[in-house]
């Protein structure tokens, strides 16, 4: 890690939260979620062994605090064998310069997320006009500008192992962006979808502040291929995954998952798809 990595330079705090904001949760005994606002990020490791992988890094500001959840999972002065993002956008990525530079640990992301994670080009910026809610209106303070982590970041395995995740498979899974993956352990059918789906329906601010659990498409105002979104999620249901931790909202299981995601690959370009919008609009000319 010879390169100085940067910050994007729209970084900023985002006035977000939910009842669950700085709580963490077992989605299995090596599985544990922590949540920062609205977002998920991902501690992958057994606490008894020590060793872990973490999943994502949080919104803008989050480096302490990610840090602090760690150590009261894993002891002081712990940190991750690498760290895997699903993708890049603000709320995935905003702690990590932070965390990369303390912890001096690999990140890997799907080839197709690089451009963005190394400073050659920004996301579309978020679409406010789009169908939805309060976060959708409020998205043109998101920051858009790209993380430059230089090279510290690498794409993940061609072969689709995950680096120091035995047992765990990725799955490009586009449509919320270009590279987007999600991990699934086959051993107890464990998912970790990132935003290809979440539980919680980003389009009701009164929902994400509660978070009220139900199988959900990605966030609207960042997901740019609804054709390849749709794809994404009938993949993911051929898993028939037991569970499911998601990039937004709790984690799902059992019947609950099942027929949340059959009724979401069913009715998708109903509920999921917004009735318009910029990305909408583009893909119908």
């Amino acid at each position: 890690m010879d390169q100085e990595m940067h910050e994007p330079e729209d970084s900023r705090f985002i006035p977000m939260t939910s009842v669950d904001s700085g709580y963490g949760r077992e989605a299995a005994p090596d599985v544990y979620y922590y949540t920062d606002q609205i977002a998920n990020v991902l501690f992958v490791g057994d606490p008894e062994q020590g060793e872990w992988v973490m999943i994502d890094a949080g919104l803008p500001g989050s480096a302490d605090e990610i840090r602090a959840a760690a150590a009261d999972r894993f002891g002081e002065d712990s940190r991750p064998s690498a760290i895997i993002l699903t993708h890049g956008h603000f709320d995935h990525i905003g702690g990590l310069v932070d965390l990369v530079n303390t912890w001096q640990v690999p990140v890997y992301a799907h080839e197709l997320e690089m451009p963005y994670l190394t400073g050659q080009k920004r996301y579309p910026k978020p679409d406010m006009s789009v169908e939805g809610g309060v976060l959708a209106k409020i998205s043109g303070i998101y920051p858009n500008e790209p993380v430059d982590l230089a090279d510290a970041v690498q794409p993940l395995p061609e072969d689709h192992t995950v680096p120091e995740m035995a047992g765990w498979e990725w799955f490009h899974t586009p449509g919320h962006s270009p590279g987007h993956v999600s991990l699934y352990r086959d051993d107890d059918s464990l998912l970790i979808s990132g935003d290809a789906f979440i539980t919680v329906r980003q389009d009701s601010f009164y929902n994400v502040l509660m978070q009220n659990t139900e199988v959900n498409g990605p966030p609207r105002y960042l997901t740019t291929d609804w054709e390849a979104a749709r794809q994404s999620v009938e993949k993911l249901e051929t898993l028939q995954p037991d569970c499911v931790v998601p990039g937004h909202g709790r984690a799902m299981e059992g019947a609950d998952l099942a027929e949340g995601l059959h009724e979401l690959v069913r009715t998708f370009d109903q509920t999921a798809v917004p009735d318009y919008g910029r990305f909408v609009d583009d893909a119908e000319q």
